[in-house]
């Protein structure tokens, strides 16, 4: 496999506090909704899927900038941060995703791009989308998992909190960070269009992933840093 070059860069230490927070937060979560009684009637059962959704979309987004080279500039450190983010996610194989990440970056909007659809539709889209993503034996790890899980957590828990928000998220991925994006193949060199400056609803919706136009044209840019990336497009336009 052919890894592209992406530790060439000066790597800002805070990222990989950032992706250790991201994961904890996470697993600490979905410590305390796995453990919680579930009463229809309280609120707090439907705020603790979407946090746990939103939470999933960063365990994918920290694989991400793994895979640019951007969480630390040691590289085993950086690939298994990747690496670790991309299995909690349902058992996602980080060095199956890795090369189709820059093949997107590279031959972006183009059939040789995987996470494109060039009906613009949005579920045979997304349907495509996530067959180049799942695999047959990501399906088998979670089913295993879920039947040992299920001997000691209640199973309305392990669906509302652990499956159930993974789904969601690749929903949110794929809607805020693929197919707004590209939908309708934008004439611009990165074939991306970018969400309006909104910066609380840029890090809700997808971590800063509406951006998109940004990512493309700075991929050496973290998450976490996108923002500033959009401040200094929109002086500059």
């Amino acid at each position: 496999m052919s890894i592209p070059k992406v530790f060439s860069k000066e790597i800002d230490p805070k990222g990989s506090i950032i992706a250790i927070l991201i994961i904890l937060l996470w697993s600490i979560s979905l410590f305390f909704l796995l453990s919680i009684d579930i009463h229809w009637a309280n609120p707090l059962i439907y705020l603790g899927i979407l946090i746990q959704m939103h939470l999933y979309t960063g365990l994918f987004i920290t694989a991400h900038d793994a895979m640019h080279g951007l969480i630390s500039k040691n590289k085993n450190t950086n690939h298994a941060i990747g690496w670790l983010s991309a299995m909690l996610f349902s058992y996602n194989f980080y060095w199956k995703l890795f090369p189709k990440h820059h093949e997107h970056h590279k031959h972006v909007a183009t059939e040789k791009d995987p996470d494109y659809h060039e009906s613009g539709r949005f579920f045979p889209w997304y349907y495509s989308f996530i067959k180049q993503y799942v695999s047959i034996w990501q399906i088998l790890l979670m089913a295993i998992t879920f039947n040992i899980l299920k001997i000691w957590i209640p199973v309305s828990n392990l669906v509302l909190f652990w499956m159930l928000p993974a789904v969601l998220a690749t929903f949110q991925l794929f809607y805020f960070g693929t197919y707004i994006p590209h939908m309708g193949k934008p004439n611009n060199i990165h074939y991306s269009s970018s969400q309006r400056k909104n910066h609380v609803w840029a890090f809700l919706s997808c971590y800063f992933f509406g951006y998109h136009f940004e990512h493309h044209d700075s991929p050496g840019t973290p998450w976490w840093r996108l923002w500033r990336i959009k401040e200094r497009q929109s002086i500059q336009n």
